[in-house]
């Protein structure tokens, strides 16, 4: 297993909902997480690919939904999903001047997987999301290239890094070392147990509203650390992966309880900031080219959906804390410094 010290490991509790065996996003069964970390003098960024599941992700379509709290973003892809809430992709994560070339080597990947498969594919709606990582990268160089993302795909697996790795390098989280960072939950539901997953791409906040557990602590941690500027001006993407059979409506309002995460570390979705929610559910396969008119699925009950909604604001909150307290000090383009959050700890 991946030994790294994550915020429970300092005795820091989050919610009261059981975790999943990893306590990540791969909990939910088929999903794997892939990096690739640029770590230069002049670079610190990468890519960071979440793989849905085992199968063809094109040809067996899952239901998906997206919400945007702040609209500061690059992301590609939300429109289709938003129309026909399905996913056909990978989900890529990177910094903001490469969204182009990843999206375009996402494409290439899935042209050769479909050709593998002997599936035609004539549109691909490759879902690239992005944080700006200009404070410790040289943005301007878009060091990320194909060959990135085919090993973050490559490397994908279950027990994934966290913290200053693939797309999470170059982040910064409330003015400290931010990242990728995840967690999960299990709802049960008529006794059987589900899992929601989320997975952080964190660069967003000021170090002064830093709240872990209702204690301002940014506040006096701004005492001790000297950093630049006094607006947030970053991002964050949450991805949310469940097994829960939901519909792409019900989806996107779980993907909206994220924002109780966010809330609940300080965050009050600055002006610069994007803020920007993925989700899907592998509960349901809907296939490219379907024989029937009339197809049937499972959904849940709308009523029982508080489960959920409690499990998305739990793991976002602790999905952000992983992100930071298991990333180290960087030391990135011209001098810019971010501490690492462990060290105050």
């Amino acid at each position: 297993m991946t030994k790294q010290k994550r915020i429970e490991d300092y005795g820091i509790k989050i919610g009261s909902l059981s975790k999943g065996k990893l306590n990540k996003i791969t909990d939910v069964q088929g999903v794997k997480v892939g990096h690739c970390t640029i770590n230069t003098d002049q670079n610190k960024t990468g890519v960071t690919v979440i793989i849905p599941q085992k199968e063809n992700i094109f040809q067996n379509k899952l239901v998906s939904a997206s919400y945007v709290l702040n609209g500061f973003g690059k992301t590609a892809g939300l429109i289709q999903i938003d129309e026909l809430g399905t996913l056909e992709s990978p989900i890529a994560l990177t910094n903001t001047l490469n969204v182009g070339l990843v999206h375009d080597a996402v494409v290439e990947y899935m042209i050769k997987e479909c050709n593998r498969d002997n599936i035609e594919m004539k549109s691909i709606n490759p879902i690239i999301c992005e944080c700006n990582d200009s404070f410790l990268n040289n943005i301007h160089m878009r060091a990320v290239k194909k060959e990135h993302v085919f090993k973050a795909i490559e490397k994908s697996c279950k027990d994934f890094k966290e913290g200053d790795v693939g797309a999470g390098k170059g982040m910064s989280c409330h003015q400290l070392k931010g990242g990728i960072g995840s967690a999960s939950r299990i709802v049960e539901l008529d006794g059987k147990e589900y899992t929601l997953g989320v997975l952080v791409q964190s660069n967003y906040g000021l170090l002064e509203d830093l709240t872990i557990l209702g204690q301002n602590i940014g506040k006096e941690l701004s005492k001790k650390i000297s950093v630049k500027g006094k607006s947030d001006k970053g991002s964050i993407i949450i991805i949310i992966a469940t097994d829960l059979p939901v519909t792409s409506r019900q989806l996107k309002r779980i993907c909206k309880r994220t924002s109780v995460g966010l809330a609940r570390l300080g965050s009050y979705i600055g002006h610069g900031s994007g803020e920007v929610i993925i989700g899907f559910s592998t509960a349901n396969v809907l296939k490219h080219k379907e024989n029937k008119g009339v197809i049937s699925i499972n959904i849940m009950d709308e009523n029982k959906i508080n489960k959920a909604f409690r499990a998305a604001a739990e793991t976002c909150e602790e999905a952000v804390l992983n992100s930071m307290v298991t990333a180290d000090k960087v030391i990135g383009y011209n001098g810019n410094v971010r501490e690492a959050l462990k060290k105050y700890l």
